[in-house]
């Protein structure tokens, strides 16, 4: 059987669509902190979230300095790409980061409404940028099974 992994530019395209991601935080005594989020990547580049500047979430990135994060298909034939890489955190550019990314998920009107809701009682945020070093990632359609 041929491996399962993605290709460096099928890995890039699959963590390039919409997907939920789940961000995970080395947390000490803790297990790590491992949490959902919206975000944005271009392939080559760096991923990209926004969260509150005063969440827990926050203060892990920055105590860590580092991230893992992996998104995945949500049917079969399963695949997914798992990363991990050092994070830096700065100022969150609204038109990119907030707003497109909420179109993004959420559409344009269910968006705009979830933007104007978040305008009535805005809290800081931080953007996270992470940097992928390692990568992981399974593609069972290789199989050549169909569900």
């Amino acid at each position: 059987m041929s491996t399962l992994a993605m290709s460096p530019a099928q890995r890039d395209e699959f963590l390039a669509a919409t997907h939920v991601g789940v961000v995970s935080i080395a947390d000490g005594a803790r297990g790590p902190l491992a949490v959902p989020v919206w975000y944005r990547y271009a392939p080559g580049g760096t991923l990209r979230f926004v969260t509150g500047a005063r969440s827990r979430k926050a203060a892990l990135l920055r105590a860590a300095g580092r991230a893992g994060f992996c998104v995945q298909s949500e049917s079969p034939p399963y695949q997914y790409v798992s990363i991990e890489g050092p994070v830096t955190l700065g100022a969150p550019d609204y038109e990119t980061d907030v707003r497109q990314v909420a179109l993004r998920y959420l559409g344009e009107a269910m968006g705009e409404i979830y933007l104007a809701t978040s305008a009535q009682n805005p809290e800081p945020t931080v953007l996270v940028e992470l940097r992928p070093e390692r990568w992981y990632s399974v593609d069972y359609s290789r199989l050549g099974l169909v569900p």
